[in-house]
């Protein structure tokens, strides 16, 4: 579909009849000259030609005719559909060298839509686009759009029942009999001589796998684990979509989610069982990612609270300590007096150089109090709540990494893992305890204790927490992975293995031009960088909404927050209505 608006320079740019071309049309005769003209730049931009006078917009009519020095009025006697155009379009055709699309080619276009494109890309538009740049490739003229949709849609349904068929001959009736547990909605009573009438209805376990995690918590992370679990349980093999596409698997994978349980059991057995495969196997994928949200956030609210914890005690007893405050008032006092003076002449003869010298090394004596404060605290969190999410994170999560480096911290998993379910305070002594790498300098000194025996251990809970924040700490720059993550997956599965072979695909899923040049693509990218740093640069100063700090405010950059924009017209219909379908669920649900 031609675009109805284009401006004075996409005109010039695009349907200006060359010397050549002006003669060609003025062989014509009368308003033909004009239909000629704007079947030949149309060719010449699209390679197909437009299907009624209608796709066509008046401001290209009125600029084409003006070339051809021909009223537009002239225009309305040319016949779309006469002998003239069907003549000037298999000129046209010879001109470019292409001919009209055939049964054949069409079949053809659907075996390369199958084999080529529909295993990466599902979504009409982009299809429809790579249709059409396969046809002017092969210098064919396609077929009407009404033809290339049915075309696609076609090509679309057959390769979904080879995906579906094949991917059930991979599936087990073990795999299958879980599946339809997974969207079962009834449950009988123990008695096996109850009636089918007796039979009640529950919430499927499909149904509580599409929940959110909900708050952050202990809670929260033990149930995404029975998710997990039973996700599991169903025994998908990993490889089942290996070689398939991400986006089409996750295609599938939506598709299972916006149906209900007896909707699914509607579906034939080959696109049920498919559709809840890719379900299972994105639905674990993303409970894993939340997993470790949870889990990086557990720890670094622990560590916050109790840094927050400890501040304020020591706040309280600062205040509570004599002088302390008076010394402070006469610091504050005499170097408002004098200002310009020096602290030698000014704050000396009232606090001497030896106080303050005192108060430094008294500071710095008391840091590893500080931090011993802090650790009890977080220990005393963990280990009477939150401890409880070691073995379950063990038991379902594997952590690797391809770095040597952070060797250790794996190593510290594993031994968290051997101990899990025991009791004892501190590991054995024929143990050998991963630390540098694993613990910061100075935490060595908090977790050492003192066994009965006077021997020096490194005290499991203490051990724990700082593994723990270690791993989050990796997690964070994905030096260590999760296996069957996806946000958290292996670092080396972030890159497409297929790039050369596919580079144009990749890069329409981009929306970016395919260079022709690396060198040139990069320069251009940086000149769009500068160029556009210097437009921020020139604009920002003078921009009303903008506030650039002082060394005060440390250079900081701030924004006023913009007017609040008038509700849209319909905002309270559209909420009455989600009100009177859906009782008390708000827009923001939806």
């Amino acid at each position: 579909m031609v675009k109805p608006n284009w401006d004075t320079e996409e005109l010039i740019e695009n349907w200006t009849l060359l010397p050549q071309e002006l003669e060609l049309a003025k062989k014509k005769v009368g308003g033909n000259q004009i239909g000629f003209a704007l079947l030949l730049k149309h060719f010449q931009l699209f390679a197909y030609f437009p299907e009624d006078k209608s796709s066509i917009s008046q401001i290209v009519i009125s600029y084409i005719a003006s070339q051809v020095n021909l009223p537009e009025i002239s225009y309305s006697d040319y016949y779309w559909q006469g002998r003239s155009a069907k003549a000037y379009r298999g000129e046209i055709r010879c001109l470019f060298n292409f001919r009209v699309a055939s049964i054949q080619d069409s079949k053809e276009m659907a075996t390369w839509l199958i084999d080529e494109i529909l295993p990466d890309e599902q979504k009409n538009e982009a299809i429809r686009e790579l249709v059409y740049q396969r046809f002017r490739e092969l210098q064919i003229e396609p077929p009407t759009r009404g033809r290339v949709e049915r075309l696609i849609k076609s090509a679309v349904a057959n390769y979904e029942t080879d995906f579906a068929e094949h991917t059930l001959n991979k599936l087990t009736p073990e795999n299958t009999e879980q599946i339809d547990v997974l969207l079962s909605t009834e449950e009988t009573e123990s008695d096996e001589s109850v009636e089918q009438s007796d039979k009640k209805s529950k919430m499927s376990d499909f149904a509580f796998l599409k929940t959110d995690p909900g708050a952050v918590g202990l809670d929260s992370f033990l149930t995404e684990i029975e998710k997990l679990k039973r996700i599991r349980a169903v025994g998908l093999p990993t490889n089942l979509f290996e070689g398939s596409s991400p986006k089409l698997v996750k295609t599938y994978r939506h598709r299972a989610a916006t149906e209900t349980p007896y909707l699914l059991r509607q579906h034939k057995d080959s696109i049920r069982y498919t559709l809840m495969a890719a379900f299972c196997i994105q639905r674990a994928q993303e409970i894993t990612d939340s997993l470790i949200e949870i889990l990086t956030t557990i720890i670094k609210r622990i560590d916050n609270r109790a840094e927050k914890r400890i501040n304020q005690e020591l706040i309280e007893e600062f205040k509570k300590v004599s002088g302390k405050t008076h010394l402070l008032y006469r610091i504050a006092e005499v170097s408002i007096a004098e200002p310009g003076g020096t602290i030698e002449g000014v704050i000396f003869p009232v606090v001497s150089l030896k106080t303050f010298k005192d108060l430094v090394a008294e500071y710095k004596a008391t840091g590893l109090a500080y931090k011993r404060r802090v650790h009890n605290v977080m220990r005393a969190s963990f280990a009477n709540h939150y401890r409880r999410m070691i073995p379950q994170l063990l038991e379902v999560l594997e952590f690797r990494s391809n770095n040597d480096l952070h060797r250790p911290v794996i190593q510290a998993l594993e031994l968290l893992k051997k101990y899990a379910h025991s009791k004892t305070r501190y590991y054995d002594s024929t143990e050998e305890i991963p630390i540098d790498g694993v613990l910061k300098a100075g935490a060595k000194e908090i977790l050492i204790e003192t066994d009965n025996n006077g021997n020096e251990r490194i005290n499991r809970i203490n051990y724990e927490i700082c593994v723990l924040k270690a791993l989050r700490e990796r997690l964070s720059c994905k030096e260590i992975w999760v296996v069957g993550a996806n946000r958290y997956r292996n670092p080396d599965d972030d890159l497409p293995t297929d790039f050369e072979t596919k580079r144009q695909i990749y890069y329409q899923a981009l929306t970016l031009p395919l260079p022709e040049d690396v060198e040139t693509f990069i320069s251009g990218l940086q000149q769009q960088m500068e160029q556009g740093l210097e437009k921020l640069d020139r604009g920002m100063p003078r921009n009303k909404g903008v506030t650039i700090g002082g060394k005060g405010n440390k250079g900081l950059i701030r924004l006023s927050p913009f007017d609040a924009l008038p509700d849209p017209i319909n905002l309270r219909h559209l909420k009455g209505e989600i009100n009177r379908l859906w009782h008390k669920t708000s827009l923001l649900d939806i």
